[in-house]
């Protein structure tokens, strides 16, 4: 995730803090490593994924790194408010490291999808794509779904969540149109 924060699209890359944003990817994926990256699929309701992950980060940045054995000074600080930031959501680049978080789901889907070779359908995930926000990250996120669509045509198989894809896909061509 935090390698996709240096490849914004040049439009939005120049309102950008490609550093914070790559720093936010990292500092995210921190309380994933313990509590591991749960997706709706997993059922866990959002208010207790965001408790597990705000106690993985404490435990992190409170515990482990407030250790004056650890000479870090107030690296755990920085990280908890970052931490904090990409969860609030309401920064840009906080939005922004969101969005590349769904992107990335996308992109594992239609790798994984791809290695399959037709034999795995992981189209339950397509529903993330309604959840990226920004307009750069959606141009980016249809062009993933436009190559997922042309791997499945080239199989000659139809996927499913088919009508999710062509309505995100129709939302471009209503942008296109104001």
């Amino acid at each position: 995730m935090s390698i996709l924060t240096l490849l914004a699209p040049l439009p939005l890359r120049h309102s950008l803090n490609i550093p914070h944003c790559t720093f936010l990817a990292l500092v995210h994926d921190m309380a994933e490593s313990l509590v591991g990256d749960l997706t709706p699929l997993d059922n866990v309701p959002k208010p207790e994924k965001s408790r597990r992950e705000r106690t993985t980060m404490t435990f992190l940045t409170s515990s482990l790194l407030a250790a004056p054995s650890t000479n870090v000074g107030d690296a755990g600080a920085q990280i908890n408010a970052a931490w904090e930031e990409y969860e609030a959501a309401d920064t840009l680049e906080s939005k922004f490291v969101h969005d590349v978080d769904k992107l990335e789901l996308l992109l594992q889907m239609v790798e994984y999808e791809r290695r399959g070779e037709g034999s795995v359908d992981l189209g339950e995930f397509v529903h993330v794509a309604k959840g990226i926000q920004l307009g750069e990250m959606k141009v980016w996120c249809r062009e993933v779904l436009r190559e997922r669509r042309a791997f499945w045509e080239g199989k000659g198989i139809v996927p499913s969540h088919v009508g999710d894809v062509e309505k995100i896909l129709a939302e471009e061509e209503k942008e296109k149109e104001k």
